[in-house]
């Protein structure tokens, strides 16, 4: 039954073997293509390693290129400074042998001009030969000149000493009369004011304590210091009249003062300027009597020359005093 079921079905065509065939040849088509593109791919691989290599020959020589152009232009600025240098030199070499030039003719001149004042220095040393050799008989005349003036210099020291020794000796003797004269002053004295014993002798002065002539702080004469004063005048002025014009003396009127320091409302600012103001006023009252100013001098020691170094009254009413006395200028 089967087989006549078989044969009833229609004939139909087989599409199959030759889908199998495109399928195929659709595979071999595509294995080919696909072996091209790996020969291609190999090929390009190749070429394109080619070309890396290529290109890092080229970057490599575009390096050395680059190195060598640097050293070309250190090269070329080397080579500019050399030429820098070079024209410095040859301009420098110019001024010199510019300069050397012009100092050649500046030597010819220079050299011309020594000749001429060579001359010149020749005919001045042949002056001044002639203006030392007069010199010298000059000075020749003038060491004989010196000669007898010296000569006559030792003469006058001779004189000069002898006069010298003379003039001692007229001192002396003058020295030795106002000795005389001043003994008899202190010896006047000694009788006028006889009856006064606080007025002492102490060697070759007169001592008056200031307590007889002035009170206490002043300057001024007392009526009583007046009197004592004018015997002192009257000594000395007979003493006066016997002393020779050429001997050079004065009564000299010393003041003094004691320790004891001014109150603040004296007149004075201290013992010194009391001791001068009571020697002035001696002084002057000696030339109102009419003795002669030149033969007069006020002295002044303050307290600075005390006759007793004690601190008592007495000590102090001693220091208190005017000196008298005659002596030379």
């Amino acid at each position: 039954m089967p087989i006549s079921r078989a044969r009833r079905r229609p004939t139909t065509m087989n599409y199959w073997p030759g889908f199998v065939d495109a399928l195929s040849t659709l595979l071999l088509v595509f294995t080919f293509l696909l072996s091209v593109f790996v020969i291609a791919q190999y090929y390009l691989s190749r070429d394109v390693g080619g070309k890396d290599a290529a290109l890092a020959r080229l970057n490599k020589e575009i390096e050395q290129l680059t190195a060598i152009l640097s050293l070309e232009k250190g090269g070329k600025a080397q080579a500019q400074q050399s030429l820098a240098a070079l024209n410095a030199t040859l301009e420098a070499t110019r001024k010199e042998r510019d300069a050397l030039a012009a100092g050649a003719g500046a030597a010819a001149s220079t050299l011309e001009a020594q000749k001429q004042l060579s001359a010149e220095a020749a005919s001045r040393v042949d002056l001044l030969n002639a203006q030392i050799a007069a010199l010298r008989q000059q000075l020749a005349a003038i060491q004989d000149a010196l000669s007898a003036q010296e000569t006559k210099n030792k003469e006058s020291q001779d004189r000069i000493a002898d006069l010298g020794s003379r003039l001692n000796v007229a001192l002396a003797e003058k020295v030795q009369e106002l000795a005389r004269y001043r003994s008899d002053f202190f010896g006047r004295l000694r009788e006028i004011l006889a009856d006064r014993p606080e007025v002492k002798v102490s060697g070759d002065r007169f001592i008056l304590p200031t307590e007889v002539l002035f009170q206490s702080g002043q300057a001024d004469l007392t009526p009583e210091g007046k009197a004592e004063i004018d015997k002192v005048y009257v000594a000395v002025s007979e003493v006066a009249k016997e002393i020779p014009p050429e001997i050079p003396w004065v009564l000299r009127v010393d003041g003094h003062t004691d320790k004891r320091p001014l109150s603040s409302s004296s007149q004075f600012k201290s013992n010194w300027d009391l001791s001068a103001a009571r020697a002035i006023a001696v002084v002057e009252y000696l030339i109102g009597k009419g003795f002669a100013p030149q033969h007069l001098l006020a002295g002044a020691f303050g307290s600075f020359q005390p006759i007793d170094q004690g601190d008592s009254e007495e000590a102090l009413r001693k220091n208190r005093r005017i000196e008298l006395k005659i002596t030379d200028r």
